[in-house]
Parts: structure tokens; C-alpha cells; sequence
């Protein structure tokens, strides 16, 4: 089996840190294809790169945030429109 085909069933790369010089659109295309990554120096592995996860975002009132306050909580809504202010907060 060849060194590409292995590459292929493992879903991984190698890369030497002149690779990631001259050949980013590679290396990114292979992120894009959920490809890790291993960054080579001198042939020994020195790190990894590895694909974003694709992990679901949360509710915003689900955060520890929201009911720290005593009382009446206002709503996450009106507790994240305080925070961030309108249009000509910052003059």
C-alpha cells in the first residue's frame, strides 16, 4: 500500500513546517475535510493541527451566568441587551 493511501484511511496528514509555508491552500483544504494534521520538524512530530468540532451552541440562558443575581432575575434578553449597550454607547 502506498504512503498516500495510508495517508487517506488514516485521515490525517503530515506536514513539515516548509509545507505550511508554501503549501497553505493544502493544508486548508484538508482541515476542510475534517484531515488532522501533524506538523513535522526535522521528521519528528512537533504538534497538531486538528479540524473545529462541530458542536451545537447553547442556549444563552442556559449559562452559569443568568441567576446569579438575588431576587427577580430580569430576563437573559434584557440581562444581555444591558451588557451590550446601544449603537452610541461607546461616545
Amino acid at each position: 500500500m502506498s504512503l498516500f493511501v495510508r495517508q487517506i484511511l488514516r485521515r490525517s496528514m503530515n506536514a513539515s513546517i516548509v509545507d505550511l509555508r508554501y503549501k497553505t491552500k493544502a493544508i486548508l483544504k484538508a482541515l476542510e475535510k475534517n484531515e488532522k494534521i501533524q506538523i513535522l520538524y526535522h521528521g519528528k512530530v512537533k504538534g497538531t493541527i486538528l479540524p473545529p468540532g462541530r458542536k451545537a451552541a447553547g442556549k444563552v440562558s442556559s449559562h452559569a451566568f443568568f441567576g446569579l443575581r438575588k431576587g427577580k432575575p430580569p430576563r437573559p434578553d434584557q440581562t444581555m441587551d444591558l451588557l451590550r449597550g446601544g449603537r452610541f454607547r461607546d461616545i
